[in-house]
């Protein structure tokens, strides 16, 4: 059900690009952006203790679309390549996924370009990553649970949280924004072989944001 409704956003994202980009000036604008992500992996160890990882540089690219409700109100969905991680003392993640985040994008005019604050939801879906542990590189494997015959590490695919914003656009209509991200799901598998293990994997972090607009 979550790949359902993951694809069936994903088609709405791609008809509201072409929407934007047809012949109705003034009622939608297409948007491009990328930049790079400060990424983290927050949570608790199959014991129950915090766990104490370190942010990773990490980088996003994509498209939106700004579709007006009301004057200075908008409503943005985001289509973004997006990847993220963290590192310890021994291993570091790698992990990309497709992400929609779907913000309330107040935009009022600010001298001559116009201030951008922002929230919403977002959903995300793993498309490949890896683990290295001392050197050494291990792809993942994206299921929702795992068990001791795993030939590899194991996450699971679907991810989701909050995600706010703050920037400006110039009236060129290049744009710089911070993003603020907070996963609510945790992305760590059920343990079959283990069913006493509490690990906890929650996605968060922040980046900056380079925009342009059509």
């Amino acid at each position: 059900m979550k790949n359902t409704l993951f694809i069936s956003l994903f088609i709405s994202i791609f008809n509201l690009t072409s929407i934007a980009q047809s012949d109705e000036p003034g009622r939608f604008s297409f948007g491009v952006r990328a930049g790079v992500n400060f990424q983290n992996l927050n949570g608790k160890d199959g014991s129950g203790s915090t766990l104490k990882n370190n942010l990773v540089a990490r980088y996003h690219l994509g498209v939106n679309v700004e579709i007006p409700i009301v004057p200075d109100i908008y409503l943005q969905p985001n289509l973004l390549f997006t990847t993220k991680g963290a590192s310890s003392s021994n291993a570091k993640f790698n992990i990309s996924y497709i992400e929609l985040p779907v913000n309330l994008l107040y935009k009022p005019l600010l001298g001559k370009g116009h201030l951008m604050l922002g929230f919403g939801p977002y959903i995300a879906y793993a498309v490949g990553g890896k683990v290295t542990f001392n050197g050494a590189s291990e792809k993942i494997t994206f299921k929702g649970s795992k068990s001791n015959q795993d030939a590899h590490p194991v996450l699971k695919p679907f991810d989701a949280g909050a995600n706010m914003l703050f920037g400006y656009e110039f009236a060129n209509k290049l744009s710089f924004q911070l993003n603020v991200q907070l996963g609510l799901v945790n992305i760590y598998p059920t343990n079959d072989s283990n069913p006493g293990d509490q690990s906890i994997l929650k996605n968060t972090g922040f980046g900056i944001s380079a925009g342009y607009r059509f």
